[in-house]
């Protein structure tokens, strides 16, 4: 008869082998994508990604009933209205965006108008906006509404 010792060694054995055995047959279920980052052509990455940028950096000057320089930037129709400057955005062509010269402080010579005047606002930030623009600056029709 088998002792404890050989019955104990014996279970270790095969549990150790079934442990093998398991992870050699084991495929890891691939866990769901999380949500994508919205395109830069709908108005959710404008609603998602762009909107809060301007909120945090614009709107105090140019949101709301706040219109410095005749521009108010809190709808579409103010955005591709522009403000005593002319249109600050070109949809689909940021090279040709006042905006996107202004928040890489790298306006017109004559009138260089940095924005925001204290602060340059971070590249990534920058990137959002300027891929935004170049995409179509895609935007609900009011999107004070937001």
């Amino acid at each position: 008869m088998p002792t404890s010792k050989t019955l104990q060694a014996t279970a270790l054995t095969l549990a150790f082998a079934s442990l093998v055995v398991g992870a050699g047959l084991w495929r890891p279920t691939p866990v769901a994508a999380q949500a994508a980052d919205p395109a830069p052509d709908t108005e959710a990455f404008y609603t998602q990604k762009v909107l809060p940028i301007l909120k945090t950096n614009c709107y105090t000057c140019h949101g709301g009933g706040n219109h410095r320089g005749g521009l108010t930037i809190d709808t579409k129709a103010g955005l591709l209205k522009g403000g005593h400057d002319g249109a600050v955005i070109v949809p689909g062509h940021s090279d040709q965006s006042l905006l996107v010269k202004l928040i890489n402080h790298a306006g017109p010579a004559n009138d260089p108008m940095p924005m925001p005047p204290k602060s340059k606002i971070s590249d990534a930030d920058i990137a959002t906006v300027t891929q935004w623009i170049q995409a179509g600056a895609i935007m609900p029709a009011d999107a004070a509404a937001q």
